[in-house]
């Protein structure tokens, strides 16, 4: 789904579009964070690379694989039942790349006949959506999920929730917090739009299996 359209260019030979402005945060006023907001070696945080994400007492951290790569971090509230998908992307400079993957979205969901409702959330447009799953025993059963996105100067994070989160606004308020705390530590090599950014293992962390995602995007 995050795959590079056609006659898509790397960013170094894109015209030139006007500066992300850091300081009209608009929906970010609160965070999450780029690295040249806040300091990434903070006391406190998580290395993953990329991403750095304040550490909680009872939150997990998975970081699942996709053809032997680090592919996403899913935060884990324990006892909760609720989960958040973070994937972390390169993008413009002038920004604009979650319209356009929201209708990508949008026309996945349609191709598995599910049924989605675009809403406004705290960071602005997202997406609400349920599709059929295959259960680990074989059975098919229904999936809601709620993602919505993030862009700062030259990245685009999504964050997707599940289980109770993704219909429930007070189950989902304590991750939508840990997503405020996030720093994105973006890097100044040129990138392809919707390129992942590399995730790494902090030190002595093992790669999981497979989150329970949306498969959507």
């Amino acid at each position: 789904m995050f795959g590079r359209r056609k006659n898509q260019t790397p960013e170094q030979e894109m015209p030139e579009a006007p500066e992300f402005d850091p300081v009209k945060l608009g929906p970010r006023a609160g965070g999450p964070w780029d690295s040249s907001e806040r300091d990434p070696e903070a006391p406190g945080y998580v290395d993953l690379g990329s991403l750095r994400i304040k550490g909680r007492d009872g939150v997990g951290l998975q970081l699942p694989q996709e053809n032997g790569a680090l592919s996403s971090v899913l935060v884990v509230l324990e006892g909760a039942n609720s989960a958040m998908e973070l994937r972390i992307f390169a993008a413009s400079r002038s920004g604009g790349e979650w319209s356009d993957v929201l209708q990508d979205l949008k026309r996945e969901v349609d191709r598995r006949d599910g049924e989605w409702k675009e809403t406004d959330g705290p960071f602005g447009d997202e997406l609400r959506f349920r599709v059929q799953v295959q259960t680990q025993d074989g059975r098919t059963g229904t999936q809601d999920s709620r993602i919505l996105a993030v862009e700062g100067p030259r990245w685009l994070l999504r964050a997707t929730l599940l289980g109770a989160a993704a219909g429930d606004e007070a189950a989902a308020e304590p991750l939508l917090e840990i997503l405020r705390d996030v720093i994105v530590v973006r890097g100044d090599e040129p990138r392809m739009v919707r390129e992942p950014l590399p995730l790494k293992l902090p030190p002595g962390a093992a790669p999981q299996g497979q989150p329970p995602s949306d498969d959507a995007g």
